[in-house]
């Protein structure tokens, strides 16, 4: 439930809509509708489903019918689920579908096809979406090789995001197990991604996520192992990516104990970014400039939570808002036009939250 004062009535719907995963193996709700205050940000709980186990991430498309929610199941056996999500909660279109990946964390859309990025398999699956805005059986897998100098959590390939660039022409796949991300080119018949390129990041710095940079000429990988934000020029035309710097993400402020950086964001208007740091708990304010060549750490703040494992601006570029997940909570932030800094202004209460989304 929202913390008191938070919100309006259960019934008095906005225009804007969140939906946040949540892990049901540790006792979260599955997937959770919340209304959006617009004048505050405040998070009002109006719905949530079970029906699929672990549905920690999300993401937003549009079929025939109207807007269609996706989820991954990141279970051993790996399945993407799509939700109707025109009532008051989110409602299972059809039974998930297989991904023939292991532990899906991540996905997205691109070319007509849901992609997945898969965890324990190291691999990414293309999924054809029907006009129904339902997917179907996977219609490629792309199975990563290599690994990386941690013998815990660099033996084999492990998968973690996948996304379109800003053109919509490539796919770029960001691997923590190999210490690279690959990008793919999309077959403009199929729309199943092909490998292209492979670029490698700082050894032992175990990427997680990527950002690009509004313009489109910069991109950002976050290294979940070793605390750095790689700075990377994006050359679209090519399909290339090429590692420019290496930034920290955590002050040099005593901090002892392991942290974890887990997501990353950039600002609408391409001034600020913001990463998450598990751990230490906090959330990363970095000043961008040179048209996002540079990267200037300029602060940390408290994340409002414990465990920090998603970070998501909302659509007007003014709040952030973030999945705690060892706290339980979506915590929301008004953010300083002037300095990027975030301001904690509430929370609302998710078990095992996970990651969050807006339609």
């Amino acid at each position: 439930m929202p913390d008191s004062g938070q919100g309006g009535a259960v019934g008095d719907r906005s225009s804007v809509r969140a939906f946040v995963g949540s892990f049901t193996s540790a006792g979260g709700p599955g997937v959770v509708t919340a209304d959006v205050d617009a004048a505050t940000g405040a998070l009002t709980w109006t719905g949530a489903t079970d029906a699929v186990p672990d549905p920690s991430y999300l993401t937003v498309g549009t079929a025939e019918s109207g807007p269609v929610l996706y989820a991954v199941s990141e279970t051993a056996e790996g399945a993407v689920a799509a939700f109707d999500i025109s009532g008051e909660q989110p409602r299972l279109m059809g039974a998930p579908v297989p991904v023939s990946g292991s532990g899906p964390t991540h996905l997205s859309l691109a070319s007509g096809h849901l992609l997945t990025a898969n965890y324990g398999s190291g691999s990414v699956s293309a999924l054809p979406v029907g006009p129904d805005g339902e997917p179907r059986s996977a219609s490629g897998v792309l199975r990563h090789e290599g690994r990386g100098p941690d013998p815990e959590r660099q033996r084999e390939p492990h998968a973690h995001q996948v996304l379109p660039d800003p053109t919509g022409r490539w796919v770029v796949s960001v691997d923590l197990g190999t210490d690279s991300v690959r990008v793919y080119a999309l077959d403009p018949a199929t729309g199943v991604p092909a490998p292209h390129t492979e670029t490698a990041v700082g050894p032992g710095t175990g990427p997680r996520h990527l950002a690009f940079h509004p313009a489109g000429g910069h991109a950002y990988v976050l290294g979940e192992l070793r605390p750095v934000l790689t700075v990377c020029r994006w050359d679209a035309a090519a399909g290339q990516l090429e590692p420019l710097a290496e930034v920290p993400v955590l002050p040099d402020d005593g901090h002892d104990g392991p942290s974890y950086a887990s997501a990353v964001v950039t600002a609408h208007d391409g001034r600020f970014l913001w990463a998450a740091n598990r751990g230490h708990d906090s959330l990363a304010v970095f000043r961008l400039g040179g048209d996002g060549e540079k990267a200037e750490l300029v602060t940390t703040v408290p994340c409002g939570g414990h465990w920090p494992r998603d970070l998501a601006l909302d659509p007007t570029g003014t709040r952030l808002y973030v999945a705690n997940e060892r706290s339980g909570d979506v915590t929301w932030f008004d953010v300083d036009a002037e300095t990027g800094v975030p301001r904690r202004a509430g929370s609302l209460a998710v078990t095992a939250a996970s990651c969050v989304v807006f339609a």
